[in-house]
């Protein structure tokens, strides 16, 4: 063979092989975070020299198909390889089935973690259980100190930060039963900024005036009757553990008031007024909608369970010093959809939409952390994200985000 004719053939070879691998991207994907109904949920308590891990699988099968349930700190979310790896033992005897979810807990030694690193979990496959798919929980100087966590009723771990109205809770503390406190802060929240806003939303503040207190003992149910942002703390803990009591309908809106709030994201002060002051405010926002459907009854049905599907799961996903819908992310969630490709970093998490009909693009949001929101980010602004926001917006106010299934 001519050697002219082997350089062509090895050349169109390299160009074909790589051709092959062009839009691999090696970064772990975490999107699979932004889908409660998937997403694997995680909680930690501090015990002596251990570390108690709860994990809620919402699909409890997924214990019963032979994997074991896999363990793995990681310097960083992006680190290729993790400072160690394990599994479970017996995590049959440690499944506790609750309908068709399951829980599972079980102790790390708590001299295998540092603040800094990150845990992940998941009870799948090899290739598959260290994807952004896992549960991944960071390891914080909090993390590691708190020896005690909110549950439900039935025991069960919250794994969320905020209880409804005279739901009733406890905080399961390790040891001795220790008295706890629970003061209710002054504090009121606005909705997050548009993207290409010049600031964000109303950041929270360092101090905050106190407005009462409530005493309980750890251990001892609790119900709490008034709405508003409150610090739990338990006598000896270095640190107080945010919550924010909600109405009972939450995360789900019923109330007019309620439904016409997330609207300002699609619509102008006087339109929201306008239906706020209608003789039936809940009637008004049903024809808003239908207005926007161009009258069409089935379009109409789709956009309000589409829009308000968004907002209970950015509720869901977001709610810390206020409802999840008002903050940056739950803003980007419920204009744009859960995003399609999330990378996340020590210092920054970016959404990615490829969407061609409206917000597509990258942003990047940086965490700011505080007691009361340990895991809130703020969106970094940019000018270049108007025609992006107005392009998703026009796409509610045309009533086509329900057909195009975004």
């Amino acid at each position: 063979m001519p050697v002219s004719l082997r350089c062509f053939l090895i050349g169109l070879l390299l160009v074909l092989s790589s051709a092959g691998t062009v839009g691999a991207d090696p970064r772990r994907d975490f999107a699979g975070q932004y889908h409660p109904a998937r997403r694997i949920g995680a909680e930690t308590r501090r015990e002596g020299d251990s570390l108690r891990v709860y994990v809620h699988f919402p699909d409890g099968s997924v214990l019963q198909r032979g994997n074991p349930l896999r363990i793995a700190t990681w310097a960083t979310y992006e680190a290729k390889r993790p400072v160690w790896r394990d599994t479970v033992r017996h995590v049959a005897r440690r499944v506790r089935q609750v309908k068709s979810a399951a829980w599972v807990e079980f102790c790390l030694p708590a001299a295998a973690l540092q603040a800094g690193q990150v845990l992940s979990l998941n009870c799948a496959p090899a290739e598959e259980a260290e994807t952004g798919e896992a549960a991944w929980l960071a390891i914080t100087k909090e993390r590691l100190g708190r020896t005690f966590l909110l549950t439900d009723s039935l025991g069960d771990p919250l794994l969320r930060r905020y209880v409804r109205l005279g739901e009733p809770f406890l905080v399961d503390s390790y040891g001795p039963e220790l008295p706890l406190t629970a003061k209710r802060y002054a504090a009121s929240f606005t909705a997050a900024l548009p993207p290409m806003a010049t600031a964000g939303a109303q950041p929270v503040p360092r101090t905050i005036a106190v407005r009462d207190s409530l005493y309980f003992r750890a251990g001892q149910a609790m119900r709490i009757r008034q709405p508003g942002l409150y610090a739990l703390r338990v006598a000896g803990a270095a640190a107080a553990y945010g919550l924010l009591v909600v109405d009972q309908d939450f995360p789900e809106f019923n109330t007019a008031t309620a439904l016409i709030q997330p609207l300002i994201y699609l619509t102008t002060s006087a339109e929201r007024q306008k239906l706020l002051d209608a003789p039936a405010p809940k009637r008004a926002v049903d024809q808003f909608w239908l207005d926007v459907a161009g009258a069409n009854q089935t379009i109409a049905r789709q956009l309000i369970r589409t829009y308000y599907g968004r907002v209970a799961a950015a509720n869901q996903l977001f709610t810390a010093h206020k409802a999840g819908w008002m903050t940056d992310r739950g803003m980007l969630y419920i204009a744009l959809g859960a995003p399609e490709v999330v990378y996340r970093t020590a210092t920054e998490e970016r959404w990615i939409y490829r969407d061609t009909k409206g917000g597509r693009g990258t942003y990047t949001f940086r965490p700011k952390p505080s007691t009361f929101a340990p895991e809130h980010y703020e969106l970094v602004r940019r000018p270049e994200y108007e025609m992006l926001w107005y392009a998703a917006v026009e796409q509610w106010r045309k009533g086509l985000t329900a057909q195009s299934g975004r």
